[in-house]
């Protein structure tokens, strides 16, 4: 069975699954770490503050959105930094969703807006190695670990079971 097959058959039965039941609002929360920075191949942007996605980032990007384009996702998130936001804009510019600027450090305004105004929705998250296991423990998932070098995790999170799903994709 070749991977492209593997992972449709996978989200589908994951979406399958998240389907609301009539007295419940269910989400599906698909959650990435932003993809490969610039300064991370390029020692002459190291030490940059907000650094952009190298083409390896870019590619992975434009990877995701192929990916989600028909997931179903209603809105989009990211964090202030710009390689959070040009991880998620291919996906928004595909779907024609604004892109909702989130605070990195503000986890709960993120899991906040995310109850209060997308609570029946499949929305899209990126975040960064160090916020993303936060995000996924406060909408009712385990705990993860994510290695400084992982770009390739694709997170999927029913809040409403608590459950998870971990994926992993290459552009």
């Amino acid at each position: 069975m070749s991977r492209k097959l593997f992972f449709a058959g996978t989200v589908l039965a994951v979406l399958s699954l998240c389907r609301p039941p009539a007295l419940f609002a269910q989400k599906l929360v698909f959650i990435v770490r932003h993809a490969e920075r610039a300064d991370a191949a390029a020692p002459q942007m190291q030490g940059q503050a907000d650094p952009p996605l190298s083409s390896a980032g870019e590619a992975r990007a434009a990877k995701l959105a192929g990916m989600l384009a028909d997931a179903g996702i209603k809105a989009i998130f990211a964090t202030e930094y710009r390689r959070t936001q040009d991880t998620a804009r291919p996906l928004a510019t595909r779907l024609g969703l604004n892109l909702e600027r989130v605070p990195a450090r503000d986890t709960k305004a993120l899991v906040t807006k995310l109850q209060s105004e997308h609570a029946g929705d499949i929305v899209f998250v990126v975040g960064h190695s160090n916020t993303v296991p936060g995000i996924i423990k406060s909408l009712g998932g385990p705990e993860v670990t994510i290695a400084d070098d992982e770009y390739d995790n694709l997170f999927i999170v029913v809040p409403a079971t608590g459950t998870m799903t971990r994926l992993r994709f290459t552009p």
